[in-house]
């Protein structure tokens, strides 16, 4: 939830050694810590109540959001590129070119393409 690595912890608690001193210390954390509880307590209350009060069921609600997850770009793309199937390892054959008289002969390479010479 919180990216708060040993640093920051140990930074936390020298602002807090000097703002509330050694002795007030514990009983601040202490009195953090049961508000923090209170406060997630209130917050799930609230939720369930919002929930009674719409007759939603959160159950079915949160099934049919992670049905959701089905539509997402990545997925979509992958479930598409796996129904092709091919000797190309799932990929589309390649067309064959048309035929134009800009045709270059066989065996002719062109250098690669460098962005920062054009």
């Amino acid at each position: 939830m919180f990216d708060i690595g040993f640093g920051e912890i140990l930074l936390l608690g020298v602002i807090g050694m000097l703002v509330f001193g050694p002795e007030k210390l514990p009983k601040a954390t202490s009195d953090a810590a049961r508000l923090i509880r209170q406060f997630r307590a209130m917050a799930t209350n609230a939720k369930n109540d919002l929930a009674k009060s719409a007759g939603v069921d959160m159950d079915d609600t949160m099934n049919a959001v992670r049905g959701l997850a089905d539509l997402h770009p990545r997925r979509l793309a992958t479930s598409i590129m796996a129904d092709v199937t091919s000797d190309r390892g799932g990929l589309a054959p390649i067309p064959p070119a048309p035929a134009s008289p800009h045709a270059v002969a066989p065996g002719v390479v062109f250098p690669r393409f460098d962005p920062d010479a054009t």
